[in-house]
């Protein structure tokens, strides 16, 4: 399923390379007990999980170093989302982006 394209500048582009290569790194040189199946993009060098208190530190440093509020991790996925839909994006697109199985779901959450 093609969810379409996300811009992101060439700066932020060689980050994720960088990082991509970072992990390719770690898979060879922790072959044996790398977590493959996992197939993580952010995670420990080993590919297991980062712990919940890592994700939520981080993000509290992020929020308060742009003068934003604290919320919720999962609140950035409903504002992905409710921005998607102020910018025009019809209701089908938003579904498959987020991964609700109907058109129903999407629809009660965000109207």
């Amino acid at each position: 399923m093609s969810l379409g394209r996300i811009k992101i500048s060439n700066s932020f582009s060689r980050e994720l390379t960088a990082h991509m290569n970072y992990l390719n790194d770690n898979r060879i040189v922790f072959n044996e007990i790398y977590e493959h199946e996992l197939d993580l993009f952010f995670c420990r060098q080993d590919e297991k999980p980062l712990p919940k208190s890592t994700l939520f530190n981080t993000l509290n440093r992020i929020f308060k170093k742009a003068g934003l509020d604290k919320m919720p991790i999962h609140g950035l996925r409903h504002t992905h989302a409710a921005l998607l839909l102020e910018s025009g994006a019809n209701m089908k697109f938003v579904q498959e982006r987020l991964g609700h199985k109907n058109i129903t779901i999407t629809s009660d959450v965000y109207f």
